[in-house]
């Protein structure tokens, strides 16, 4: 993602408050993108992104500050649970509000 205007450039909450598990095939080992070195097994068809089942939240591909100039390190190959989050949806706002970042305004991408 190089599009400077993204609110996902800038935001990162969703990264510091879901838990991401995705099924085995998105691993890169498996024939998917997800880098398998990022992720841990939970069984033996899911798998988590590293740092998402810890207290506090933050997964090992968010680069940067949470609500300064965040980023996934993996945007290209992140999981479908990261890829169906979408900017401004409930899921969005609820990890926003969670760490004290306003609602997104206006139309987004």
């Amino acid at each position: 993602m190089s599009d400077p205007d993204h609110p996902c450039l800038r935001c990162g909450a969703c990264c510091a408050a879901y838990r991401v598990d995705f099924a085995v095939y998105e691993l890169d080992s498996e024939g998917g993108r997800v880098p398998a070195g990022l992720a841990v097994e939970v069984t033996g068809n899911t798998w988590r992104m590293r740092g998402t089942d810890h207290v506090p939240i933050r997964c090992a591909a968010l680069t940067g500050k949470v609500g300064e100039r965040a980023a996934c390190g993996i945007y290209e190959w992140r999981p479908n649970p990261c890829r169906e989050l979408e900017p401004g949806s409930y899921g969005c706002e609820k990890a926003r509000a969670r760490h004290g970042l306003p609602p997104l305004e206006g139309p987004m991408l």
